[in-house]
């Protein structure tokens, strides 16, 4: 090794990185898993809510569960081509407005029904069912 002094310094930034905001956006919390977001920032209080996730289907009414599901209390689009998922989470106040989106969606295995944001057992057979009850005729 030599005594003479480094002819290239590199500069104090890491040149080829984003410029990233120190603080995560309100898009990026907003599309954080249920779990990390609540091992980060703790259990954020909300009211009871069924979520379904579907991918793009070839039905007729495709069009219409996406307005519906574009209505609901929470509403996200992720992934791209065939693994595009749709995510629409509904209040128990909105339960008709649930039915109508799972009678278009459910009848595909690819439909996932959470609860809480969880998948459990019989939520297709169970959970919904109860939920139905409360639609005033």
């Amino acid at each position: 090794m030599t005594a003479d002094p480094p002819k290239y310094r590199p500069l104090e930034r890491f040149w080829p990185y984003a410029d990233l905001p120190e603080q995560p956006t309100e898009e990026e919390l907003a599309s954080l898993d249920p779990d990390l977001h609540e091992a980060l920032f703790g259990e954020r209080p909300r009211p009871f809510s069924i979520t379904l996730v579907f991918p793009d289907l070839d039905v007729p009414a495709f069009t219409a569960a996406l307005d519906l599901a574009r209505a609901s209390a929470e509403f996200r689009e992720f992934g791209a081509g065939a693994n595009r998922r749709y995510r629409a989470r509904f209040w128990s106040s909105d339960a008709a407005r649930l039915r109508d989106l799972f009678q278009i969606v459910g009848a595909s295995d690819a439909t996932e029904v959470l609860i809480d944001d969880r998948p459990v057992p019989y939520a297709r057979e169970l959970w919904l069912p109860l939920v139905w009850l409360l639609i005033q005729r």
